[in-house]
C-alpha cells in the first residue's frame, strides 16, 4: 500500500513552533492549494481553495521555522494521517499530512524590498520587467522545478513492474495420442 501525498501551495500564515521538553521540535503550518474548475453551464472558471494542516518534523523544523513565512510557496512532500481525541461518545477527527520532504520555492512579495536572497526564484536581469513579466519568469521556474522534483516520480511505474520469473512457468498442452 502506499500512502504519498505531493502538494503544491501557498502558506497562509506564518509557522506556529511548538518545542516539547525533550528538545524535539515541531513546525505547522497551514497550507493553501488553488485549482481552476470550469463550469461549462455559466461557461466561467471558478477557483476552489483547500487548506491543509502540515506537520513537520524535527527533520526539517529548523529550515521551516528560519524560511518559510506567510505567502511563501512551497512544495510539500508527505503522508496523510487521521488524528483523533475526544471521549469515546464524541470523537473527533481530523487529517494531516505528516511533511517528509519541503522545499522552498518562492513566494509572494508584498514589495521588492522583501525579496529574500535564500529564496530559489529571483529576477536575473538588472532592468525592472512588468509585474505580469515577473509571473510569468517566476511560473516558468517553479514549473521547471517541479518537473524536476516529479521526475522520480514518473520512472517509479517503471521499477514496480512485477518481475518476470526467472524460469518459465510450465503450461498444460494438449498431447496428440
Amino acid at each position: 500500500m502506499i500512502n504519498k501525498v505531493i502538494l503544491l501551495g501557498n502558506v497562509g500564515a506564518d509557522p506556529e513552533v511548538h518545542v516539547f521538553e525533550s528538545g524535539n521540535k515541531i513546525v505547522r503550518i497551514r497550507l493553501a492549494t488553488t485549482e481552476r474548475i470550469y463550469n461549462p453551464t455559466t461557461t466561467t472558471w471558478n477557483d476552489h481553495t483547500e487548506w491543509h494542516h502540515v506537520i513537520i518534523g524535527q527533520r526539517n523544523a529548523n529550515f521551516a521555522e528560519m524560511y518559510i513565512k506567510k505567502g511563501s510557496q512551497v512544495y510539500v512532500e508527505g503522508k496523510i494521517r487521521r488524528r483523533e481525541w475526544g471521549e469515546q461518545d464524541d470523537k473527533r477527527y481530523s487529517y494531516e499530512i505528516r511533511a517528509d520532504e519541503i522545499r522552498l520555492l518562492g513566494g509572494r512579495r508584498n514589495d521588492s524590498s522583501e525579496m529574500r536572497s535564500e529564496s530559489p526564484v529571483q529576477s536575473q536581469s538588472s532592468e525592472q520587467p512588468s509585474a505580469q513579466q515577473q509571473q510569468q519568469q517566476q511560473q516558468q521556474q517553479l514549473l521547471q522545478q517541479l518537473q524536476q522534483l516529479l521526475l522520480p516520480l514518473r520512472q517509479a511505474p517503471q521499477a514496480r513492474r512485477r518481475p518476470q520469473p526467472a524460469h518459465p512457468v510450465p503450461t498444460a498442452s494438449k498431447s496428440a495420442t
